[in-house]
């Protein structure tokens, strides 16, 4: 009898929660919203049981749905060609409206802090003066932005070591003086480039944390489908587990990272800053935390596409296997979305001297790897070097990075003629007696040696290519001397290196001087054809 009471309690306790549950929607779906153009997109969020959800669209759509057991639900929804002002009744037991709606172009910002920075980050000064310029620039922008239909909404900066988080807390905002400034930098250059040219509604999801590795953006499904991947995914949970409980130990004194410190005060501080151990549960560059966290929360919103700018924080880990954690990722994020094509374009890294050797090869490594990984299909790739700056890894040249990824979207998912969507990509090498002759994809209308000071464009100048090296068999790598001996070929050689093998360009951190570009303006890639 007594089981029975308490039974009967627990019913009563919960209950009220089943009945008189609002229907409710991810936080994606608010007013102010951009949709897909002319897709089924998916709409989704959480209801009583069995509860009965409608969709009704102002442009005529309609959809119904009935929730599952544990309260959620999901539709598909049929939308409009590009314009609006729209508006969307969701009713179940109670009715929700999403006004101003617009139906447009979709695009989701990921990576670490150089695609997190919003528009006001760069209107400080600059750490070097010759840079002041893009600050006042950027200056401008944000007090005469009036563009509405640039939207953005922001996913909020969460990491969750287990549990895959199925919403946030965020809401969408426009392209306008008071709001301006709190968009994705990159995004929103990206979004005014596709704006002049298709005349339609950009919308920018958000999803990204500055300082993180490529790591926690992975899912841990994609990390089970290998079995490298799956290794190291299992010995750092298995770490975590260790680090957890020692730190939660009356007394607990953090060794490794005071022996560390001790290391790095003994360098004479000539090597990167150790950090104090993070307890897993809050680690955000934990495998999986941040797709847990923040991806999760979002995947399957209707996107055209994804521009991903990250990589710096990898310069010093795992550099030299980057290629397999990006192309994983992207394969992975696809398959998730359900679009096996899904555009995927993203930035080399921007020139930035970094303190350390190691880090300094490895940004150049990162930059190699980030130009293979465009061996997978529907993939593009904006180079950044020239435009970055020796003193500050976020640099203020943001125009130039949206546009030239969105030289990519334009060429490749909307068929605007451009002039060249990249600059010089390494193709192929040939030894011939003592030189190395390169061939180049995406010489444009032929390469050259260029110059370019800050946001202008890129004039031809008179001087020597820099920044090539080669090396033979010992791998020894020399500088050497280049020359342009047709539309899209190079010849290098040097006079200590008599028998080379392999040739590079631009690997440093902050190759400053780098000069090979197309006649378009655009920069050659970092490369090495060292396999």
């Amino acid at each position: 009898m007594k089981i029975n009471s308490i039974l009967i309690g627990f019913v009563l306790l919960i209950l009220p929660h089943f009945l008189f549950a609002e229907v409710s929607l991810n936080s994606l779906f608010a007013d102010h919203m951009v949709v897909q153009q002319k897709s089924n997109i998916p709409v989704w969020g959480w209801a009583n049981p069995l509860e009965k959800v409608q969709v009704n669209a102002s442009w005529g759509a309609k959809s119904e749905t009935i929730a599952h057991a544990d309260g959620s639900w999901s539709l598909q929804l049929k939308t409009p060609k590009a314009g609006g002002p729209f508006q969307i009744v969701i009713s179940g037991s109670n009715q929700i409206v999403l006004d101003d709606v617009l139906s447009g172009e979709v695009w989701l910002c990921t990576g670490q802090s150089n695609m997190d920075f919003a528009m006001s980050k760069f209107t400080s000064d600059s750490r070097e003066e010759k840079y002041q310029p893009l600050v006042e620039f950027i200056r401008e922008e944000v007090k005469t932005a009036n563009d509405s239909f640039i939207r953005h909404i922001e996913v909020a900066q969460t990491s969750s070591l287990y549990e895959k988080k199925n919403n946030f807390k965020g809401e969408w905002r426009s392209a306008t003086a008071n709001q301006v400034k709190k968009i994705t930098a990159i995004g929103y250059f990206f979004a005014k480039e596709l704006r002049k040219e298709l005349n339609v509604p950009i919308g920018i999801v958000e999803c990204a944390w500055g300082g993180t590795r490529i790591q926690p953006w992975l899912s841990e499904d994609a990390y089970m489908a290998d079995e490298e991947l799956k290794a190291f995914f299992n010995q750092n949970r298995a770490e975590a587990k260790i680090l957890t409980a020692e730190m939660s130990k009356e007394g607990y004194a953090d060794t490794v990272y005071q022996k560390k410190l001790k290391i790095w005060k003994a360098n004479k501080k000539s090597v990167r800053k150790p950090y104090p151990s993070v307890d897993p549960e809050m680690d955000k560059q934990m495998p999986a935390t941040l797709y847990n966290g923040m991806l999760s929360a979002i995947i399957p919103f209707a996107v055209k596409g994804v521009l991903w700018y990250q990589g710096e924080s990898n310069s010093h880990y795992l550099e030299n296997e980057y290629e397999k954690y990006f192309t994983t990722l992207i394969e992975s994020w696809r398959a998730d979305w359900g679009q096996k094509d899904l555009p995927f374009y993203w930035a080399q890294l921007a020139a930035y001297h970094v303190p350390d050797e190691r880090s300094d090869m490895g940004w150049a490594s990162v930059n190699d790897q980030l130009r293979r990984t465009l061996k997978l299909r529907n993939t593009g790739m904006a180079v950044l070097y020239d435009i970055g700056e020796a003193k500050d890894v976020h640099p203020h040249n943001k125009m130039d990075a949206g546009r030239r990824l969105a030289l990519w979207a334009l060429s490749k998912d909307y068929k605007v003629k451009v002039p060249a969507v990249s600059g010089p990509l390494y193709k192929s090498q040939k030894i011939v007696g003592e030189s190395i002759v390169i061939k180049f994809d995406q010489v444009g209308s032929g390469l050259m040696v260029g110059h370019k000071e800050l946001s202008a464009k890129t004039i031809p100048v008179d001087t020597v290519l820099s920044w090539f090296q080669i090396a033979g068999e010992d791998h020894i790598w020399k500088a050497a001397e280049a020359k342009i001996v047709s539309k899209n070929t190079i010849e290098v050689s040097s006079s200590e290196v008599k028998a080379p093998r392999m040739v590079r360009y631009g690997w440093s951190s902050n190759p400053e001087g780098a000069n090979l570009y197309n006649k378009e303006g655009l920069p050659a890639s970092v490369f090495s054809s060292e396999e």
